[in-house]
């Protein structure tokens, strides 16, 4: 079997689509994919891109992908990568396509001169933490996400 990692290219916005909602209905969260694939176009591959899109492929076919983008780190003074979506498709597991992904964006942040890789999983999600775990990931315990959406993001903003 032959693997591949390649960045992606507008023609693959609608494979990217369909990745993102696999893994959406994988992490049962399917009725929070709102996304509109002209603007999703726009900010993956538009005149200002805002995150990036690496394509896993075994054998010539696309069973894959990373979303990423840059963050900064004050404290380290660099920027750093943020993972936002993995997903390797269920048939396409255990060919070393998540390694290979994660050891691209491990490549590509020691490049840009980053500080760190990283990225949230799901607590019910065992079977990705001890992945993670194993390469040499470790949970950031002390700290926890916080979120402004929705109507709550809009009357921030008019704060």
């Amino acid at each position: 079997m032959s693997t591949a990692i390649r960045a992606a290219e507008p023609t693959d916005l609608p494979l990217i689509a369909a990745l993102i909602r696999e893994l959406a209905a994988y992490e049962k969260l399917s009725h929070e994919v709102r996304f509109d694939p002209a603007r999703l176009g726009e900010y993956l591959f538009g005149a200002r891109p805002m995150a990036e899109v690496l394509i896993a492929e075994a054998d010539g076919e696309a069973c894959g992908f990373a979303l990423f983008f840059h963050n900064f780190s004050t404290f380290e003074g660099r920027p750093g990568l943020y993972l936002e979506d993995l997903f390797v498709r269920p048939a396409a597991r255990g060919r070393g396509l998540g390694k290979a992904l994660l050891a691209r964006l491990a490549a590509l942040a020691m490049e840009r001169g980053c500080a760190r890789l990283e990225w949230w999983v799901l607590d019910w999600n065992t079977p990705s933490i001890g992945f993670y775990q194993a390469l040499g990931a470790r949970p950031m315990d002390d700290w926890t996400v916080m979120r402004v959406d929705g109507e709550a993001l809009a009357a921030l903003a008019k704060a």
